[in-house]
């Protein structure tokens, strides 16, 4: 069964709150009956939930807060206002104080990474936290960031990005040197902007167990050209989001043309279980769940408005990194990374 592994949980984050939370990490326990759960938030509210799961209720704790981060506020005015209190803050202090292995929140992304940051601080030598996600390609799966923490990344920022998610797909996709993409608008090495370029360059002489591919475009990230595309947050966020509105797209094509005859409807009836599995391969829910990257601690971002399947997916996806080591991993490579720049420059 292996180690306990706890998740905090801010039972109050996203656009369900408890309703989703507690049918989620019910759904997550079967699949890892070595979970415990700290849920914090309103007491009476997760305690009535509580009362339709006696397994997961048996294996959580729940830590009472009448505070909750509006899904606009500011973070600037979610870290005055709901530091110490709020049910966000008090989830990931339980990661920082040791009391559990990761959090996952469906609540503000801004203010989630604030006080995130605030609280568990940055691995050393690492400048910005970045925002990892699981992307579903042609044959397996590949590492996409950054995708939404920072609008913009200089150089030595893609370079981190780079082996952020080189570590992560070392730790979690069981990779020994996984190969590394930088998003650029063409594969020739006089494409892109200045900082794409000199990380580029950076990469390519990096002793650092990750493989530098070159650059690739956005074609190549659902073909599965590497295990690890790296960008800066604002391209990552917009590629992210037009993906998941051409899978939707897609999917309204596809019951539009099998409805428009007998003979195509007949036809959708027998190809139903290929249209099954398709649809399982784009559920956005399987793979629900972005890594802040970067910080002393796990924490798992879920989309504020998806149901049980998807918050558990996030759950899923906490209890695998928190299984993996990655933060050490990630702290070595940076540490062995910088150590390399220091010997570089004294020679």
């Amino acid at each position: 069964m292996g180690d306990p592994v706890t998740i905090a949980l801010d039972a109050m984050g996203g656009d369900h709150g408890p309703s989703v939370v507690i049918p989620a990490a019910a759904i997550a326990l079967v699949r890892h009956p070595n979970m415990r759960f700290i849920m914090v938030g309103d007491r009476d509210q997760i305690a009535a939930e509580l009362k339709n799961h006696p397994d997961l209720a048996a294996k959580s704790e729940i830590v009472h807060s009448d505070i909750a981060i509006a899904m606009d506020a500011k973070p600037s005015q979610a870290l005055r206002n709901g530091r110490w209190k709020s049910s966000m803050w008090l989830a990931i202090q339980a990661v920082r104080d040791g009391q559990a292995d990761s959090v996952v929140s469906a609540g503000n992304t801004g203010a989630l990474m604030a006080m995130a940051k605030f609280c568990l601080k940055t691995i050393k030598g690492i400048d910005r936290p970045a925002i990892a996600a699981i992307w579903p390609t042609v044959d397996a799966e590949c590492i996409v960031l950054d995708v939404g923490a920072n609008v913009g990344a200089d150089t030595r920022q893609l370079v981190e990005f780079a082996l952020m998610g080189g570590a992560m797909a070392r730790a979690l996709l069981g990779m020994d040197k996984p190969s590394i993409g930088l998003l650029n608008i063409g594969v020739e090495e006089v494409k892109g902007v200045e900082q794409i370029r000199e990380a580029a360059a950076l990469l390519k002489s990096a002793p650092l167990p990750i493989r530098y591919h070159g650059f690739i475009e956005g074609n190549d990230i659902g073909h599965g050209t590497v295990d690890v595309v790296v960008t800066d947050g604002y391209t990552g966020n917009i590629a992210l989001k037009t993906a998941e509105g051409t899978a939707k797209q897609i999917a309204q094509y596809l019951r539009a043309a099998m409805s428009q005859s007998i003979l195509s409807r007949l036809g959708a009836v027998l190809a139903q279980g290929a249209f099954q599995a398709l649809k399982e391969k784009m559920d956005p829910r399987q793979l629900n769940g972005g890594i802040f990257l970067g910080l002393n601690g796990i924490v798992v971002k879920s989309h504020g408005g998806t149901d049980a399947t998807g918050f558990a997916s996030a759950i899923d996806l906490a209890y695998e990194m928190a299984s993996s080591g990655v933060v050490k991993r990630l702290g070595d490579d940076i540490a062995q990374y910088h150590d390399k720049l220091e010997l570089d420059g004294a020679a």
